[in-house]
């Protein structure tokens, strides 16, 4: 049974949703942080923490997967190489959402994705200077 298994559409089709998804979690994947609408940050945050386990991993098989998703060598390479590795000793939580209020334009909830340890390495760097 599939009872309260359902989880946010955004109003999308499948196609299109993950078309988005996909496209946001590329975004995050490359600049570490990432300002959307409240809705597409907390369908984003699932779908990168996982993406972030297969990158620890690290098998040929969770790479065909992550590519799957994302559908970008450059970015699968990047997570698999890098942000895997930065996140080698942390279990999860790979990712924080601040909410920040709200768009001029049509009051839609905005909130800040972005990658904990890439903001932590950023705070070090900056207090090393």
């Amino acid at each position: 049974m599939r009872h309260r298994k359902h989880r946010g559409s955004m109003g999308l089709p499948t196609g299109h949703r993950r078309a988005v998804l996909a496209n946001l979690a590329t975004a995050l994947l490359t600049h570490g942080r990432i300002e959307t609408t409240e809705t597409k940050a907390r369908a984003v945050r699932p779908y990168v923490e996982k993406l972030i386990s297969l990158g620890k991993r690290g098998d040929l098989h969770a790479r065909r997967q992550a590519l799957a998703k994302l559908r970008y060598r450059p970015i699968v390479d990047l997570l698999f190489n890098d942000i895997a590795t930065a996140n080698a000793g942390r279990t999860g939580g790979y990712t924080r959402m601040i909410k920040t209020g709200f768009r001029a334009g049509d009051a839609a909830s905005m909130a800040i994705v972005e990658l904990v340890d890439q903001v932590e390495a950023v705070v070090e760097e900056t207090a090393a200077e």
